[in-house]
């Protein structure tokens, strides 16, 4: 029996060893010479379209670079990925032409992005750069950077989402910026907070406007044109004329990015019409004339 056992087995290793030798099907039985070489090994890129956990840096490295879904929870969306020209040797300084030219770009994108102008939402954009030793290893990539903030007023803080902020302003939306209340001291407006425009309130987002090239203003005079600029998309945000009268309908608020900001190149003002005498408890998009009087005191 072990005899027959024994022959058994040998016919099958002679049967495995002649499949092993049959033909090959094309191939020539050399393992090794049909592997296309590897690529060698280029700077490092970030992907667009996925999230981070971890709050925004104004530089990211390679340890630091950690997407995941945006289903987990996370403070950073990713929107674009753009390059800066390959022969550049420093990376760009916050105030540099190459640097406002990058945020412009990342302007534009996370519009495109979420559906809408991003700043007519609690988002914040940011510009983010490779570290130190990935601009010297040649990586040339910006990331533009979307997160959700728990206000747009001063002091600002990210908070943690879940879900992707494509589309997100497209149509309603709770990040979507609406009706107002103030808070006033002085004779001006010190705090907007959002309620709904059913509920009463005295002022309402209105839109954004783009101010020019100019230094970030810190006299009267160069905040003029600021609500100069905001009057005129209120005007067309209500369905008003923007005249002489206008300034007799509504106060306007404004709301600019801060310095530090301002010199890496947003130039997006957030504008708010303001009724410092009366209260509403209806938007006033498109309400004309009649829903937005000129006051006789």
């Amino acid at each position: 029996m072990r005899r027959a056992m024994r022959s058994v087995a040998a016919a099958l290793v002679a049967a495995v060893l002649l499949v092993g030798c049959a033909g090959t099907g094309g191939l020539d039985g050399d393992l090794t010479d049909d592997w296309a070489a590897l690529a060698a090994p280029g700077p490092f890129t970030p992907e667009a379209g996925v999230c981070q956990v971890g709050d925004f840096t104004d530089t990211v490295s390679l340890t630091a670079y950690a997407p995941v879904d945006c289903a987990v929870a996370h403070r950073v969306e990713t929107v674009h990925v753009g390059v800066f020209p390959a022969g550049r040797a420093e990376p760009p300084v916050v105030g540099s032409p190459e640097l406002r030219g990058a945020f412009a770009e990342c302007d534009t994108k996370a519009t495109g992005y979420v559906g809408d102008e991003w700043r007519a939402g609690r988002l914040r954009l940011a510009v983010a750069l490779p570290a130190a030793p990935g601009w010297a290893a040649g990586s040339r990539w910006f990331r533009c950077d979307l997160s959700e903030l728990d206000t747009v007023e001063a002091a600002a803080k990210v908070v943690a989402r879940t879900g992707s902020l494509r589309d997100a302003l497209k149509g309603p939306s709770p990040l979507r910026l609406g009706c107002q209340r103030t808070t006033e001291g002085a004779g001006r407006v010190r705090t907007l907070t959002p309620v709904e425009c059913g509920v009463t309130h005295d002022a309402e987002f209105v839109g954004v406007w783009a101010a020019p090239d100019r230094p970030y203003p810190t006299k009267d005079a160069e905040w003029a044109p600021l609500y100069a600029g905001c009057r005129t998309v209120l005007g067309r945000y209500v369905g008003v004329p923007d005249d002489a009268n206008l300034r007799f309908r509504s106060g306007v608020v404004v709301r600019p990015p801060g310095a530090g900001r301002w010199r890496v190149g947003d130039r997006g003002v957030r504008c708010y019409l303001w009724l410092s005498d009366r209260t509403v408890t209806a938007s006033l998009k498109g309400a004309g004339p009649a829903g937005l009087p000129v006051r006789t005191r």
